[in-house]
């Protein structure tokens, strides 16, 4: 008997009680439909924390101000600005991982346009924090090394801050006030999004570093030379792991610190956050796919129960079929393709509710999911291996009957 009269027969037979066969296709349906679901919405928040890193700027390292021993006291990490800007001039010369190093301050400050007003985080930065956070312009131009070296009072405003205090209306050129200092508006940022932090990157204004200093924040908060943070650009191809110790060399040696003193400023590499993110969103996958698994394993172990009561009920038609001739291979073979073909029905319909179900989740609860074709190629073979897996002892089974005893089967 070929495989699809096996087919044709394991149809015909599972047509038979079509309340039955759908019910004990539920499990793997759900199972199916669950795994892709699942793990559409893992890979969905691998790509969102990725998109969140490389949005803060490809092969970055930031480093950021640091604790400092005072009096025997060690003062709280960020309440020094350790930091300077000779370290960020230094450090392309010397290091020739780095391709570009941002010193820049920060303040919240509220910003005033017309009769419109919002408080935002100000950042004084020189002409290469662009490049440093591959950050392009959506308009205008960007802070020229001029305008450092002038102080100017030119900004640059990020879609948040431009949407609340213009709305509709073209920022560039109009006029500003921070601290009530008039500032120009020169051009507007590229939508950037969140931080990993959850820190909305588009609601900020930049300024030149000298001009912040001098203007908003003032040398006795910042410091003549004093920097809140440095971004150092490592160039493409070079290690990041190796990069960083090398800024840390660097900067311990310009800092004067004894091999037993502690950092006097912290580091952080991107690169290794991704690495961690994606490890923590990958466990994540695994844990929704192997807990969306369940529901399979449960109905294997349905389509095992209904397999052993249908070998039960056609006792006699085995025993019949045996006796004109049928060998055991013909009924094993029977069997197995009915559990098989349960199976089958269930992925295929689980493949359906599963795409579904992952854009009723990115559509309802605004997730972004990706189903990948591997997800659902391993759901569907998942599911068959359930149906030969569960679906071979009840076949096994019908096919060890013996014709003579099953004949007088009641």
């Amino acid at each position: 008997m070929s495989v699809w009269q096996s087919v044709r027969i394991a149809i015909r037979a599972l047509r038979v009680n079509k309340l039955r066969s759908a019910l004990t296709m539920l499990g793997i349906i759900i199972g199916v439909a669950a795994v892709i679901a699942m793990v559409g919405v893992g890979a969905g928040a691998q790509a969102r924390v990725a998109e969140q890193i490389q949005s803060l700027g490809s092969n970055l390292i930031i480093a950021r101000s640091g604790s400092v021993t005072a009096g025997g006291v060690r003062i709280g990490s960020g309440s020094q600005l350790t930091l300077t800007e000779d370290d960020a001039l230094v450090a392309p010369r010397e290091l020739e991982s780095v391709q570009v190093a941002a010193p820049a301050v920060r303040d919240t400050d509220q910003v005033v346009y017309g009769n419109q007003n919002w408080s935002t985080v100000v950042y004084g930065v020189t002409a290469d924090y662009l490049e440093a956070r591959d950050w392009p312009l959506a308009a205008g131009r960007p802070i020229a090394p001029a305008d450092v070296q002038g102080a100017t009072k030119v900004a640059l405003v990020g879609q948040t801050c431009a949407v609340t205090l213009f709305g509709d209306a073209d920022p560039v050129g109009e006029i500003i006030r921070i601290k009530r200092i008039p500032f120009t508006v020169i051009g507007v940022l590229e939508r950037k999004g969140q931080s990993t932090s959850g820190q909305d990157q588009d609601d900020t204004i930049l300024i030149p570093l000298s001009t912040a200093k001098k203007k908003v924040l003032g040398v006795s908060r910042a410091g003549f030379r004093s920097v809140w943070a440095i971004y150092f650009k490592v160039r493409p191809g070079e290690d990041m792991t190796e990069a960083e110790a090398q800024i840390r060399v660097l900067l311990r040696e310009r800092h004067n610190l004894r091999p037993q003193q502690p950092d006097d400023f912290s580091l952080r590499n991107l690169s290794n956050v991704l690495e961690t993110q994606e490890e923590s969103s990958r466990a994540l996958t695994y844990l929704l796919a192997a807990i969306a698994s369940v529901s399979l394993l449960v109905g294997g172990i349905g389509i095992m129960n209904i397999m052993l009561v249908s070998v039960t009920e056609r006792t006699r038609e085995i025993g019949l079929r045996m006796a004109v001739g049928a060998r055991r291979g013909h009924i094993l073979a029977q069997f197995l393709v009915e559990a098989i073909t349960l199976s089958l029905i269930g992925g295929i319909i689980g493949i359906v509710l599963g795409l579904a179900g992952s854009h009723a989740v990115s559509y309802l609860a605004e997730w972004r999911t990706l189903i990948a074709p591997e997800s659902i190629g391993l759901a569907f073979g998942f599911a068959a291996a359930v149906g030969i897996f569960f679906g071979f002892y009840p076949a096994r089974k019908a096919a060890r009957l013996d014709p003579i005893d099953a004949l007088r089967y009641e």
